[in-house]
C-alpha cells in the first residue's frame, strides 16, 4: 500500500490522466455557454482631416488656398444577444455532458490501470526473488553434491558418471541463477518506473501466506451480468456512441433556422462631418427578433449528415465489440481465478510431498539405496514446485484483481485485501 500511494503521487501515466479528467470538466461550461447571452462592447475614437476645396475669394485673384476642416469622433456600442432558438447549440450543450460522463469513465479506468500496474510491477518482484532464491539454493545444493560425488569417486564408491551428471547441473543452474538476477532487475526497474525511484527492499510475505480471498459473486454468469452494467470500458464507449447520435442532429441543424434576441446601445459623436463638415452626435437603442433561414449551402449538410450516420454506425459496431469483449474478458478472468484456486491447492501439496522425497531421497542416499542422480532429482522437483506455488499465488491474486476490473468495481479496497493476504 506504500508503494501504491507513492504510485499516485509520483506515476506519470496517472498524473496525465488527471490533467487530462481536469481539462475536460471544462467541456460542460463551454456546452453551456452557448445558450446564456453574450455581451460586447465596441469602442472607437478617431480624428479627421477633410479638404472641402479652395475659397471662392482666393480664386479670383488666381491664389488657391485649401481649407481643412478637423473633426474628432468616436463611438460607443454595446450589442447583447440572446439566442432563442438554435438547435445546434442545444446539441452542443447535451455533447458536452456526454464528454464530462466519458471523462470521468476514463480517469476511472486510469485510476484501476494504476492498482493492477503497481501489483503487478510489486508482485514481479516478489516472483523474482523467489526464483533467485530458488536458483541459489539449488546451487547450493547442487555443489554440495557435486562435491561429494568427486569425493565418491576419488575413494571409488560411484562411478564418473555421477561426478558429470552432478556438475551439469551445476552449470545448468548457474545459467539459471544469472538468468534470474536479471530479471529480478528489470522487475525493480519496472516499479521504478511507476514510483519514480528504486524502490527500497520490499515487504515479503511469508511462506505461509497462501490465503485465497473470497470473490464477490458466485458463479461467472453473475460476474457477466455485472460486467454489462459497470465495466468502464463499455460506459466510455457508450457515450462515444451517444456523441455519434448527437453529431447527426448537429449536422441537422445546417438545415433549421435560428432565431436570437438582439439588443443594441449605440453613443456616437462626430457623425457625418465628412460630407456635411458639421458633424452631429447620435444615440440609438434597438431592441428585437433577429431571425435567420438557411436556404442553400451547396449541400454542404446533407453530406455532413451522411458523413455522421457513417461515423454512427462504425462506433455502434464498435460498441457491439466492446461488449462482446467485456464478456469475454470476464470469462478469461473469472476462468483464471478458479483455476488458480485449484492450482495454488495443488502445487501446495505438491510442495509438500516433494520435501517428504526430498528428505526420504537423501535418507536412502546414506543407506545405499539411492544415487547422487535421485538425490539432484529430487531437489530439482522440490525447488520447482517452491517456485510453482509462488508464481501460482502471484497469478491468481492479479487474475482475481483483473476480474474486478472488467466487472468496473476494482478499486482500493481490493488492493488491501491483496496486501492483507500477502503479510498474514
Amino acid at each position: 500500500m506504500e508503494i501504491y500511494r507513492q504510485a499516485l503521487e509520483e506515476d506519470a501515466l496517472y498524473s496525465a490522466a488527471r490533467a487530462a479528467h481536469m481539462a475536460a470538466q471544462e467541456r460542460l461550461p463551454q456546452g453551456r455557454a452557448g445558450l446564456l447571452p453574450t455581451l460586447s462592447l465596441a469602442f472607437v475614437k478617431r480624428r479627421q482631416f477633410i479638404d472641402i476645396g479652395s475659397t471662392s475669394t482666393a480664386a479670383a485673384v488666381g491664389a488657391v488656398r485649401p481649407s481643412e476642416v478637423i473633426i474628432d469622433n468616436q463611438s460607443v456600442t454595446i450589442t447583447a444577444t440572446q439566442p432563442i432558438y438554435r438547435k445546434e447549440n442545444f446539441v452542443i450543450y447535451e455533447q458536452s455532458k456526454l464528454q464530462v460522463a466519458q471523462a470521468d469513465s476514463q480517469f476511472i479506468i486510469a485510476a484501476q490501470d494504476l492498482i493492477l500496474r503497481v501489483a503487478q510491477a510489486y508482485l514481479d518482484i516478489l516472483t523474482a526473488q523467489v526464483n533467485l532464491e530458488v536458483a541459489e539454493a539449488q546451487k547450493k545444493a547442487i555443489s554440495e553434491q557435486l562435491e561429494q560425488a568427486k569425493r565418491n569417486f576419488e575413494v571409488g564408491t560411484t562411478t564418473i558418471v555421477d561426478t558429470y551428471e552432478a556438475q551439469a547441473r551445476f552449470d545448468l543452474t548457474t545459467s539459471q541463477e544469472i538468468a534470474a538476477k536479471n530479471q529480478l532487475e528489470v522487475a525493480q526497474r519496472t516499479l521504478q518506473q511507476i514510483i519514480g525511484h528504486m524502490p527500497d527492499e520490499l515487504v515479503r510475505p511469508k511462506d505461509t501466506a497462501y490465503e485465497l480471498l473470497n470473490l464477490k459473486y458466485a458463479n461467472m454468469q453473475d460476474w457477466i451480468t455485472v460486467a454489462e452494467q459497470n465495466n468502464l470500458a463499455l460506459k466510455v464507449q457508450q457515450s462515444v456512441y451517444e456523441i455519434a447520435k448527437q453529431d447527426v442532429e448537429r449536422a441537422k441543424a445546417g438545415h433549421y433556422p435560428t432565431l436570437d434576441l438582439v439588443a443594441i446601445y449605440s453613443d456616437q459623436k462626430g457623425v457625418g462631418g465628412t460630407i456635411t463638415g458639421r458633424p452631429i452626435n447620435l444615440t440609438s437603442k434597438e431592441i428585437g427578433i433577429q431571425v435567420s433561414f438557411p436556404i442553400f449551402q451547396g449541400f454542404a449538410v446533407q453530406s455532413q449528415v451522411r458523413e455522421a450516420l457513417a461515423i454512427q454506425e462504425r462506433v455502434f459496431q464498435e460498441l457491439n465489440n466492446t461488449r462482446r469483449n467485456s464478456v469475454l474478458q470476464v470469462s478469461q478472468q473469472y476462468l483464471n481465478v478458479t483455476n488458480g484456486i485449484a492450482q495454488v491447492k495443488a502445487l501446495k501439496q505438491a510442495l509438500l510431498s516433494s520435501k517428504s522425497q526430498l528428505d526420504s531421497t537423501k535418507l536412502g542416499q546414506e543407506v545405499g539405496v539411492r544415487t547422487e542422480v535421485d538425490v539432484l532429482n529430487a531437489q530439482q522437483l522440490y525447488y520447482s514446485a517452491r517456485r510453482d506455488l509462488a508464481q501460482a499465488r502471484n497469478n491468481f491474486l492479479m487474475s482475481r484483481l483483473r476480474l474486478e476490473a472488467e466487472a468496473g468495481e476494482l478499486d482500493e479496497d481490493d488492493l488491501r485485501e491483496v496486501n492483507q493476504a500477502l503479510v498474514q
